[in-house]
């Protein structure tokens, strides 16, 4: 969807736009947040015509109900307006990172045991046909085994087009997701597998959706999130597992679960943790070091031999999203 822009950095986003969207890029939270941005311009600031320190600084207020990683995401598309801007040779403030807010309490996950994950999968197999959602039974133990196997949030995989994966070769490319950045990652084998069983029934009974796993309830779009949480907790009340200490789980604790799994599996083999970091960052789509670092401290065993890594000098290589789609 393009929106109309009406603050004097009209011309601006719209050039940013029509770049990103001629390389491919569909940009679409980003596009939202601009057009916030023109607002907040057009009502603050009427007759500035550049994108001024004040401005930067102003839009890099936290609100008071905002949380740091929707402040994030929010200051991504603007920063890079303004290097846009500066591209064109005109002078425009780059919000810098240090106004990014620090988390004032980390969610601690659930971090699944073998056991469960086991337990859990077993439950996803045994859903029973749904005559109101022919193609549910299938998709589930796919979507679970997805967010598990390829460390994904659930949004990307909920969100997933048809166009967004190659069942031949098993390339998965994830666009425009958090951070506003595109990723590419395997599938592994059997996992792959299963999506291609999954597909060859799924595109009879919805040929026209260009999504990977269309609801009939939504019209052959995506599931909402609020139905996956429910399936999670379907599964997870049928297979078995039982009570669970600390914080509820949730979807997005497979994706915590593959990348402590990861860290603990190098650990184990004698890999050296420091070499293999930044690939899982870049693996996982963290655009900046840090949050891949955050796993070391929920794997006991492997925290004592990370805890005087220095994580600052590895920022260079993971850059805070130098094109952010």
């Amino acid at each position: 969807m393009r929106y109309t822009y009406s603050s004097h950095l009209k011309e601006y986003i719209e050039g940013l736009l029509d770049q990103k969207h001629a390389l491919g890029c569909p940009y679409l939270a980003s596009e939202r947040i601009l057009k916030d941005f023109d607002e907040f311009c057009k009502f603050n600031y009427p007759n500035e015509k550049e994108l001024t320190k004040e401005i930067g600084q102003t839009w890099a207020v936290i609100k008071q109900t905002e949380k740091p990683c929707s402040f994030q995401n929010r200051m991504a598309p603007v920063r890079e307006l303004a290097r846009y801007i500066n591209r064109l040779g005109i002078e425009a403030y780059v919000i810098s990172s240090e106004y990014t807010p620090k988390y004032a309490r980390q969610h601690v996950p659930h971090i699944f045991t073998d056991s469960e994950l086991k337990l859990f999968f077993a439950a996803t197999d045994r859903l029973q046909k749904n005559e109101r959602s022919e193609i549910r039974h299938i998709a589930v133990p796919v979507i679970f085994r997805l967010l598990y196997c390829c460390g994904l949030r659930p949004n990307e995989v909920r969100i997933l087009k048809r166009e967004n994966i190659d069942l031949s070769t098993g390339m998965l490319n994830i666009p425009e997701s958090k951070g506003h950045k595109d990723r590419a990652i395997m599938i592994a084998e059997d996992v792959l597998e299963l999506c291609n069983k999954y597909y060859r029934f799924a595109k009879r009974k919805y040929p026209n959706s260009q999504y990977f796993f269309p609801s009939r309830f939504e019209q052959g779009n995506c599931y909402s999130s609020n139905w996956l949480s429910k399936m999670f907790w379907r599964c997870w009340c049928s297979s078995g597992i039982g009570d669970f200490s600390g914080n509820r789980p949730r979807p997005y604790d497979f994706r915590h679960t593959f990348a402590t799994n990861k860290l603990y599996e190098w650990m184990k083999s004698g890999k050296n943790l420091e070499a293999q970091l930044p690939y899982l960052s870049a693996y996982l789509g963290h655009s900046n070091f840090s949050q891949t670092a955050y796993y070391i401290h929920l794997v006991p065993e492997i925290f004592p031999h990370m805890a005087k890594m220095n994580f600052s000098t590895y920022e260079a290589l993971i850059p805070e999203v130098e094109d952010e789609t």
